[in-house]
């Protein structure tokens, strides 16, 4: 077995599971940490036991002096054009923290760059890999569900209205992103979609901002359309109605989601608490797939890694390939461009120019 040599670049808040991963995947070392802020650099230096011989303040440095194959990038998204121009020029391969860029524009060169250096590119989305939406995959590929009617997906957080100003939080700018909650996590929502039931043909879409502390958008509902399916996704970090447990005095992400989809054998039924059910056709009985399970971060990010090795090693596609992010990104500024002109938006596989 292959060992890849990996250089993360980005030590803050996320960056932990990507390098417990690492640290848990056979044939994967980490041999290098990037990071304009020292503090947080050492930090994880210290954490995974990366030698202070391999820390680097920019990645020019670290590809300059770093012995590796791969770069780990997880930064924000106005960083990774950049980022990716100078890890594929150094034929670095590349795997790249979502949201996939700041627009169409961005992510179309960014695949195009990789493309012409030769090298692979996938995009880190781990909510597909955590085990409950595993599991539903699995079982509408085996006809459990029969032809698929109609899919509700709920997911819901209060976050937002605890984001006062001096409030410590895991990911302060936040408040200042003026497109938040389906630019931070719609490519997530719309890539788990996609891996369930396809692209869709159209989406229409209604954003709302309820929280004062914030610049952008922390509510919406999106509804998506095929010829003989549909369904919405229901949005809100702003929104008390799932709350299971008292919040505590701690301000960051619970992520409470629930999912139902109907089908014409059967329905499944997703609550938040993990627990997996399917109604019989009928409606009298009920036959549960797992009885409780939190969202697998850490596991998700192992079982995300570990497949972009493994296609590294082989040459299959990525599950994430970079063109394929095309279209889930799409569908990100799509609800944007839906919501400013209150009308349905074309989705199938076409991407704009945002």
């Amino acid at each position: 077995m292959p060992v890849w040599k990996i250089g993360l670049v980005g030590a803050g808040w996320w960056s932990e599971k990507h390098l417990k991963a690492w640290s848990h995947i056979p044939g994967a070392e980490i041999k290098a940490l990037c990071d304009t802020n020292e503090e947080r650099l050492q930090a994880r230096a210290a954490e995974f036991g990366v030698s202070s011989n391999h820390l680097y303040r920019g990645i020019s440095e670290m590809l300059e002096k770093a012995d590796i194959d791969i770069v780990d990038i997880v930064t924000g998204p106005d960083t990774h054009l950049e980022l990716v121009r100078c890890a594929a020029a150094s034929g670095k391969h590349i795997l790249c923290q979502k949201p996939f860029a700041a627009s169409m524009r961005e992510a179309e060169e960014m695949v195009r760059i990789a493309k012409e250096a030769g090298v692979r590119l996938m995009v880190t989305e781990n909510w597909r890999w955590l085990q409950p939406f595993q599991i539903i995959k699995r079982l509408i590929e085996a006809g459990t569900l029969g032809t698929l009617h109609a899919a509700r997906y709920i997911h819901t957080d209060y976050y937002t209205p605890r984001m006062e100003p001096g409030t410590i939080l895991p990911q302060p700018f936040f408040r200042e992103m003026p497109k938040l909650l389906f630019l931070e996590m719609g490519p997530h929502w719309f890539d788990t979609w996609r891996f369930l039931f396809g692209t869709p043909e159209r989406l229409y879409a209604e954003i709302q901002r309820v929280s004062p502390h914030i610049a952008g958008e922390d509510s919406g509902i999106v509804v998506m359309g095929y010829d003989h399916f549909c369904g919405y996704l229901d949005a809100s970090w702003a929104t008390r109605q799932k709350l299971d447990r008292p919040l505590g005095t701690e301000v960051g992400p619970v992520h409470l989601e629930q999912l139902v989809i109907d089908g014409s054998e059967a329905t499944l039924k997703m609550y938040t608490s993990g627990r997996i059910v399917v109604v019989s056709k009928d409606g009298v009985g009920e036959q549960i797939f797992a009885d409780r399970m939190e969202l697998d971060h850490e596991e998700s990010h192992i079982r995300l890694q570990a497949h972009f090795l493994e296609c590294l090693q082989s040459g299959e596609v990525f599950a994430t390939e970079g063109s394929d992010n095309l279209i889930t990104l799409s569908m990100v500024f799509g609800v944007y461009e839906s919501a400013a002109k209150h009308e349905p938006i074309k989705i199938g596989g076409r991407t704009r120019d945002y």
